[in-house]
């Protein structure tokens, strides 16, 4: 993985958080919310994310498929091998109800796979990066990369390793705020059996995957739908922390890129031995 890439997109993620916090924090920002043919809300914050990114991106020698671009059809992504899986504002539900908990989510997919994720939650000033075989980030009070020369290996310098140390003594499940299914509380109902105490913290966006990626929660289940921009990043990350975004019911990790960009129903926890 060229570290060109991996700063190119950890850019494009801050580039795009700062395009996103001039808008959630302007008291006389209108945020021009849409509805999208599913209903799901879209505001100006989402496209100027989305081009925020794509103007750095495009810089690169990879397809991006983004939530907000176009999405053309599988018999010419097919053909892809690497491309970038964006989600410029993953969280808009949480944007618009100003609640902090939105992220950019940007990953890179090589063969069906993520090998590098970048979420940046813009609020919080957190980043969290990681890349195949280098391992995963958190970086804290990042905004920016205002000197062009930082490395990769120095923005690791000032990051702490996944999983952080996190010494507790009993069991945190991370739930979506804005979808708990029945399947999901069946779920933890079945985790309550087996583990007598268990915690559940609810969040929005791609922070959940990122809390089990800290060690800060064991496992994050999903029984509802999600798209392949929301987890793509978070997948990457979890990865490179010793986790596993398995489908729900099987062995097998979610796969990017696919002709229906839907994801199947997962679960979020140490990898598995086999």
């Amino acid at each position: 993985m060229e570290q060109k890439y991996v700063m190119a997109a950890i850019d494009a993620a801050l580039k795009a958080g700062k395009e996103i916090l001039s808008i959630y924090e302007d008291p006389a920002s209108d945020f021009e919310i849409e509805r999208k043919a599913d209903n799901s809300p879209l505001t100006i914050a989402d496209r100027k994310a989305h081009e925020a990114i794509v103007a750095i991106l495009d810089g690169t020698p990879f397809p991006v498929l983004s939530e907000e671009g176009k999405h053309l059809d599988y018999e010419v992504r097919r053909t892809w091998d690497t491309l970038w899986i964006v989600d410029p504002l993953d969280g808009t539900k949480e944007f618009i109800k100003r609640n902090g908990e939105f992220t950019v989510n940007i990953a890179l997919v090589q063969n069906c796979v993520p090998v590098m994720g970048v979420i940046y939650v813009p609020v919080r000033k957190e980043l969290y990066f990681a890349v195949e075989g280098v391992g995963a980030y958190k970086c804290s009070g990042i905004v920016s990369l205002e000197d062009d020369g930082v490395s990769l290996e120095q923005l690791i310098k000032e990051s702490e390793r996944m999983p952080l140390e996190d010494a507790r003594d009993h069991f945190i499940v991370v739930a979506s705020r804005s979808h708990l299914s029945p399947e999901t509380e069946e779920y933890i109902a079945d985790l309550k059996k087996k583990h007598g105490s268990v915690e559940l913290i609810s969040s929005g966006s791609s922070i959940k995957i990122c809390l089990v990626a800290e060690g800060k929660a064991d496992v994050y289940p999903r029984f509802a739908p999600t798209m392949e921009w929301d987890t793509a990043a978070g997948h990457a990350i979890a990865r490179a922390a010793g986790m596993e975004v398995y489908q729900a019911g099987k062995n097998e990790p979610l796969r990017y890129n696919k002709e229906d960009l839907l994801n199947p129903w997962f679960i979020v926890e140490p990898k598995r031995e086999h």
